[in-house]
């Protein structure tokens, strides 16, 4: 349910720490009255038709980004919540009091401490209701609103199945708490997500004719204010009054070990129901003292989402070995699964072009394969739209900055690296860093000239320590021995592996006397591939780095 949300952290402190922008008055009057105009869009297709025109996911991220927002520019204003939310005519008969999210396991270890018995359910991803029953048989159902009040929906209700319209239960008058939510099918949150199904059930009470959706959603009860104190007695009654399914993923549990293995459990498990995360159940105070926000008897341990949102904080274009200007997203960080994500490399420079990010902007991640940050997408813009510098792509390609020069500095960092790598000269230790501080004490100025670098040179470089240098210059030496063909990788000649295995030359010489048509012959090479080939290896510079290597290795 779309609801303000609150953030404790393991002080119990109410309110999350935000970065805020560097803004202006009137730079943040404009950003929070577009993004509030945006929300306030969505509101009311939510709240009046029953539709949804974002993702829940997406929503929820822009409702925090405009809270965070309000402390740093509007810290006296009260908290924003959706107006429409508010509008509800009647009263809860006890209010709904929401949960304290917790934000790991050692928090949820402080939590726990003193309280005892404690319960572990699934947190349905559904709208919150409030069920009232008089001499047992249902009068009103009653959306969450703001906690005291909210839209009477008891006539949606009444076509329900799930929610028995007569209960056979000893307290007059009851009142229930719990979530409609749409059943399911084997649903597993780890690959499935939400599907949104939150939004669906949102859609199916709030249009003013009846869905026949209503039959699909399922009813969840998670507090009786005033039942039976012990949780197997109160799971007990309920099940006989027609809410069965809590028996079945209530669990109890001793310690955060045990909620923690049930929280993995139903992760993976396929469920009948979309949860994002557990509740933990102590004992309720009395319903006359429940306040919207004063609960201090459950706590919920939400999952990792497999997507968040995050701030960029500025864009850097990398040149690669070949030329080709790529872009990076630097953000805000953010933890998503067992990562902080600081950075997304989201492609080329054409790719960032038609995205049209800039500082400021929010945008969607995601892991993909082997952990790496994936753009998904931007969420939102900011007004202001300060571009970025970009470099100019003509004056890089695949010929250039075989020389060190401050504007060649990232492509010819790439081509060391590269020549370094285990897919070339293979030296082992020699990173990144390494080349930078060569670079940074002026002792390179071309692809090979660290071949020159005496193991004296070496030890005079501030930045190295003597064991640091001595294992360079073994580095560097043992390059020399390696076969021909890694040194004709170390140069960058693009020659596709399968063509370089096949070939029998054993010198530059020979190499170079190859034609455009003899190299057609080898594997994946193509005319044009071909005519690349022979261009790059007669072309000036590379003639001098051929001829300098080749001297440098006898």
């Amino acid at each position: 349910m779309r609801s303000i949300v609150i953030m404790f952290g393991l002080g119990g402190c109410a309110i999350a720490q935000a970065f805020c922008p560097v803004w202006s008055p009137a730079r943040a009057e404009l950003e929070m009255t577009a993004l509030e105009k945006q929300l306030s869009d969505w509101d009311r297709a939510y709240y009046e038709q029953g539709i949804s025109l974002v993702e829940d996911e997406r929503y929820d991220a822009l409702e925090k980004t405009y809270h965070d927002w309000q402390r740093c520019f509007r810290p006296e204003s009260e908290s924003r919540s959706p107006a429409l939310a508010k509008s509800g005519k009647v009263r809860h008969p006890v209010a709904h009091v929401g949960v304290k999210k917790l934000p790991d396991r050692r928090a949820v270890v402080r939590w726990m401490v003193g309280k005892q018995p404690l319960w572990v359910q699934p947190k349905l991803d559904g709208i919150a209701v409030t069920l009232w029953y008089r001499h047992g048989k249902l009068v009103r159902v009653i959306s969450r609103g703001d906690g005291l009040r909210g839209e009477d929906w008891t006539e949606k209700a009444r076509h329900i199945p799930a929610i028995p319209q007569q209960i056979t239960l000893d307290d007059d008058p009851l009142v229930l708490q719990g979530e409609l939510y749409l059943k399911m099918i084997d649903h597993q949150q780890a690959s499935q997500g939400g599907v949104n199904a939150r939004a669906v059930v949102a859609g199916a009470m709030r249009r003013n004719e009846s869905s026949p959706l209503l039959a699909q959603l399922g009813m969840f009860i998670w507090a009786w204010p005033d039942g039976p104190e012990k949780m197997p007695q109160r799971l007990q009654q309920l099940s006989k009054a027609g809410f069965s399914i809590m028996e079945a993923w209530s669990k109890p549990v001793a310690n955060a070990d045990e909620v923690a293995d049930w929280r993995e459990r139903w992760f993976h498990q396929p469920l009948p129901f979309v949860t994002d995360g557990v509740v933990i159940h102590g004992t309720p105070v009395k319903g006359a003292y429940w306040l919207p926000g004063d609960n201090t008897w459950s706590a919920a341990w939400k999952y990792t989402p497999l997507k968040v949102s995050a701030e960029v904080r500025s864009v850097d274009f990398p040149i690669g070995r070949t030329g080709k200007t790529g872009a990076v997203l630097n953000l805000l960080p953010v933890q998503l699964d067992d990562k902080k994500v600081s950075r997304v490399n989201i492609g080329s420079l054409k790719r960032w072009q038609a995205l049209d990010i800039v500082p400021g902007d929010r945008v969607a991640i995601s892991l993909a394969g082997q952990g790496i940050p994936r753009l998904d997408e931007v969420i939102w813009r900011v007004q202001k739209r300060g571009r970025p510098p970009v470099p100019d792509a003509d004056a890089f390609h695949a010929l250039s900055c075989f020389d060190y020069t401050p504007a060649c500095r990232e492509q010819f960092l790439a081509r060391l690296v590269w020549a370094s790598g285990t897919q070339a000269l293979a030296m082992t230790g020699v990173s990144r860093s390494s080349w930078q501080r060569l670079m940074q004490a002026g002792q390179l100025t071309h692809l090979f000239s660290w071949l020159a670098l005496t193991q004296e040179d070496l030890r005079k470089i501030a930045d190295l320590t003597p064991a640091r240098a001595d294992w360079l210059y073994h580095q560097f030496s043992l390059s020399r021995r390696q076969p021909f063909r890694r040194w004709v990788k170390a140069l960058g000649v693009p020659v596709p592996e399968g063509a370089l295995n096949a070939i029998e030359d054993n010198d530059w010489s020979t190499l170079l006397a190859r034609r455009e048509e003899a190299w057609q012959q080898l594997p994946g090479i193509g005319k044009t591939l071909a005519g690349q080939i022979v261009r790059f290896l007669h072309h000036p510079q590379v003639q001098q780095l051929i001829a300098y290597a080749d001297e440098a290795r006898r």
